[in-house]
């Protein structure tokens, strides 16, 4: 077994990175080289703006290809709930944001020609107990006659035909769900960014960032300082480097994946013969799909913890035992890679997107960043370049979490919370 991302790992190697000198200035720098700050590379540079990305690590490192490769419509919330939280006008404006997120990565992968196994296969929410069919089918009513009319509820007895599993007791079927391999996209998205003109370098984390006047920034690296005129931080967690205001705001929660051996397609299809993106319904829950070359990636936040190596095996046996429970099938299934990535968890699991004392910043996605992440990339760009565009992710107060100063010390406590609201559900 593998201590790496199968995405990481099975990805063509990215040859754009600038060998030039950091430059004295650019129009604007991208802090971070993810999903977010490469989309809004690509179009920046698109438009002729001169943009300069650093990343402190190679690109594609971190939250970016260390996902379960989900490319999905839909929020984090149970849509319902979000319509009692927020009201019907703002829950549907977020749903349509994922909507048309999905839309934007097929619509990208399609302009760039980038080669990354994109295809549509729906996403199906299993209802991992009785007492949580209740919550599916709440949202199917809302959904089908408000944001989603292809929205497909599913009994205990219809589930089992889509799911060769004992464990669920019914599913919420959203048809506008897709994966892809998160690695050769995002490598595909970086290269496109590079051949636009792009200048993009890796291993180049910021140490220091001092505002000169209004969007006016200067940088410093390791490697030398820049100024920008403008400055986006794209950094997920943001839990490394002098950023406390937003480290603050996110807390980085640990999420797990183990990756099979290739399996037999007729077992696959005896187990998933719709081949669709999965996720149960308990808190702790559990997210799988399978690859082009017939793997099954399960995944879940198997602990609250942090990822490292000693964490991410522990890990790793904890979803292989799920994954055995879930289908018994797959008991002599050997896991070829096992990994763990940072979540950038909000508090009210919604992603926060706008300025900051003359710096603009997209993040804050809580696990469902895949689509977002890359279409928020354009909504920014088209922000630092001036031009009127919708962010249903600026809100007028970002609070910070009481008590809290970037480092995850409760944790264990949140695992322990959520598990005991996963028993009494």
């Amino acid at each position: 077994m593998k201590l790496e991302s199968f995405w990481q790992a099975t990805a063509p190697v990215f040859n754009g990175a600038a060998t030039a000198p950091l430059p004295a200035r650019a129009d604007v720098v991208v802090v971070g080289g993810g999903f977010t700050g490469m989309s809004a590379a690509l179009n920046l540079a698109r438009s002729g703006v001169d943009v300069v990305l650093l990343e402190s690590g190679n690109v594609m490192s971190q939250a970016s290809a260390r996902n379960g490769g989900h490319c999905n419509t839909g929020l984090a919330q149970n849509f319902s709930a979000l319509v009692a939280s927020k009201g019907l006008e703002q829950a549907s404006r977020f749903y349509r944001a994922y909507d048309g997120a999905v839309s934007y990565v097929q619509q990208l992968i399609e302009e760039e020609n980038i080669d990354c196994d994109f295809r549509m296969c729906g996403k199906i929410k299993l209802a991992s107990k009785a007492s949580h069919f209740a919550g599916l089918r709440d949202a199917w009513q809302m959904m089908r006659t408000t944001v989603d009319p292809d929205v497909v509820l599913y009994s205990k007895d219809e589930i089992r035909q889509e799911v060769g599993s004992d464990n669920f007791h019914g599913g919420l079927l959203q048809k506008r769900g897709g994966q892809m391999h998160m690695g050769k996209f995002g490598i595909g998205l970086a290269q496109a960014a590079a051949n636009s003109g792009a200048k993009i370098y890796p291993h180049h984390a910021v140490k220091g960032m001092t505002r000169i006047k209004g969007h006016q920034h200067r940088i410093q690296t390791a490697q030398g300082e820049i100024i920008a005129d403008k400055v986006l931080m794209a950094t997920g967690c943001s839990n490394v480097g002098p950023f406390p205001w937003f480290q603050r705001r996110i807390v980085p929660v640990g999420s797990f994946i183990v990756a099979t051996a290739p399996l037999e397609r007729a077992l696959i299809e005896g187990l998933l013969n719709q081949d669709r993106t999965y996720v149960t319904s308990m808190n702790i829950g559990n997210y799988f799909r399978t690859t082009a070359d017939n793997r099954l990636i399960f995944g879940g936040r198997a602990r609250f913890a942090v990822s490292n190596p000693t964490s991410d095996t522990k890990s790793g046996e904890i979803l292989h035992r799920s994954m055995v429970e879930m289908f018994p099938a797959l008991a002599a299934a050997s896991i070829d890679y096992c990994w763990g990535g940072m979540v950038d968890m909000t508090a009210d699991r919604l992603p926060h997107a706008g300025e900051h004392e003359g710096v603009f910043y997209s993040m804050g996605y809580s696990g469902h960043g895949t689509q977002m992440s890359v279409w928020m990339g354009s909504v920014m760009a088209n922000l630092l370049m001036e031009k009127r565009v919708d962010n249903p992710w600026q809100r007028e107060d970002w609070p910070a979490l009481p008590g809290y100063h970037g480092r995850p010390w409760f944790l264990p406590l949140a695992g322990l919370y959520y598990r005991f609201k996963d028993r009494i559900s």
